[in-house]
């Protein structure tokens, strides 16, 4: 029978699965670097990317400078200055350490980090098992989105050591088994969708109990009738625009796209190699053939948005997107995800009978949509607050997540976003057209 003083059992309950919870997201952001030295941690291969060693820092400063600082009984933090090292973009906290300088940090080593990690976990779970009563539901707050944002991070990871590692002739693959197994093509397919008010954004009884502010409110947007095709764009119908004369043809391009194609003196996207008559690519296995069935990645907006143009189509609003992944059932226990271990795009494995496939995992998928605050929208009070508001300038908005998304962390609400030349990321695109068409 438990005493007047004691917690109710099912909070003990819920205290231990939030411990589990916390501690497994924990290990995997450590599992991401196992493969690597400690030199290649440390490297900032440019502005955009971070070091692994500062991903691994900053994920727990966020947890001891918002939920330690706050609540934990005589907080004193384990370095000062790692306050202003491994803040990102918090201004409502202090200075910041230049982005594009991280990898110049060679203090504190990555053991030092590990040390961080391991004492700010052990404080956190101390913390987890005698919360203070009346800052609980804050507590459960703040963890849930530092969880969420250290699944970010471990994408991040991911996206940063391959685009480190593509510099590197001789390090060679970060996974060691090749994906790629004998395949049927599967031929591209269009589902029609009627006219009407849609209602977008965040429900929480399809997407569950957490969601980022960017995905609120809930509201309702008029759709014309579109269309959506079945799976994304692939490697090979990327490769039949660029030999029709793709990246010299301006009139498939934005202006600012041309202007970028021509500064860039690009021919190809991200990581492409030629090799004679052929092209091969960097993956996080190494330089392997381009294989024509998987979805294409690594597009900015640009190359996306003069693709769609080069096919007579266009890319889908972000809300055409969501309607379609819902309506459509799309599954993200079938998605190839973080955990399936495979690190790159994968073809469909069988034909999708009821709707289109591949709406989650494989490559983040572009839309037109700008980047821009729902109707109503509010950003979180405090510091929080700034965790996407204040970038909702030119940028756009992505959508399903990809191969390198951990499993659980994305939903039909969820809005990625970058700017229009970004390419690091696994990003590709599903055609749109209009009705009729």
């Amino acid at each position: 029978m438990t005493s007047p003083a004691s917690p109710p059992r099912h909070a003990a309950i819920a205290h231990s699965l939030e411990a589990l919870e916390y501690q497994r997201v924990r290990n995997a952001s450590l599992a991401l670097i196992k493969p690597l030295t400690p030199e290649d941690c440390q490297v900032q291969s440019m502005p955009d990317a971070s070091p692994s060693k500062w991903h691994l820092a900053h994920v727990t400063w966020f947890f001891e400078t918002f939920i330690l600082e706050r609540h934990e009984p005589g907080f004193r933090p384990f370095d000062e200055r790692f306050r202003v090292l491994f803040n990102s973009y918090y201004q409502g906290v202090g200075e910041q350490f230049p982005r594009a300088q991280r990898g110049l940090l060679t203090h504190p080593g990555l053991d030092d980090v590990i040390a961080y990690r391991t004492q700010v976990d052990e404080r956190m779970r101390r913390l987890l098992d005698t919360p203070p009563p009346e800052a609980r539901g804050e507590i459960l707050e703040l963890l849930t989105l530092g969880l969420n944002h250290e699944q970010q991070h471990q994408e991040l990871l991911l996206t940063d050591i391959k685009h480190l590692l593509s510099f590197n002739p001789v390090r060679g693959g970060y996974a060691k088994r090749w994906p790629m197994t004998a395949v049927q093509a599967q031929g591209l397919r269009w589902f029609g969708y009627r006219e009407g008010l849609y209602e977008m954004g965040h429900d929480p009884q399809q997407d569950g109990a957490f969601c980022f502010d960017n995905e609120t409110p809930r509201h309702r947007v008029w759709l014309d009738a579109y269309e959506l095709a079945s799976r994304p764009v692939t490697h090979g119908e990327y490769l039949a625009f660029i030999e029709d004369g793709g990246y010299e043809r301006p009139e498939f391009w934005l202006s600012m796209g041309w202007d970028w194609v021509r500064s860039g003196q690009r021919r190809a996207p991200l990581y492409w190699r030629r090799d004679g008559a052929d092209w091969r690519t960097h993956t996080l296995q190494g330089l392997v053939p381009i294989d024509p069935h998987t979805p294409v990645c690594h597009l900015s907006y640009f190359e996306a948005d003069a693709y769609a143009h080069w096919a007579g189509a266009r890319l889908p609003t972000e809300a055409e997107w969501e309607r379609a992944a819902r309506e459509s059932g799309a599954a993200q226990q079938r998605a190839n995800l973080a955990d399936r271990g495979a690190f790159h795009p994968m073809p469909p494995s069988s034909a999708v009978p009821d709707g289109p496939g591949q709406m989650f995992g494989d490559v983040w998928e572009w839309t037109s949509s700008s980047y821009a605050p729902f109707p109503g929208y509010r950003p979180l009070p405090g510091a929080v607050g700034e965790y996407n508001g204040k970038f909702m300038c030119n940028q756009y908005v992505l959508r399903g997540g990809s191969c390198v998304t951990p499993a659980g962390h994305v939903r039909a609400s969820y809005r990625n976003f970058f700017p229009p030349e970004a390419q690091w990321q696994f990003s590709g695109l599903r055609l749109a057209r209009d009705t009729g068409r």
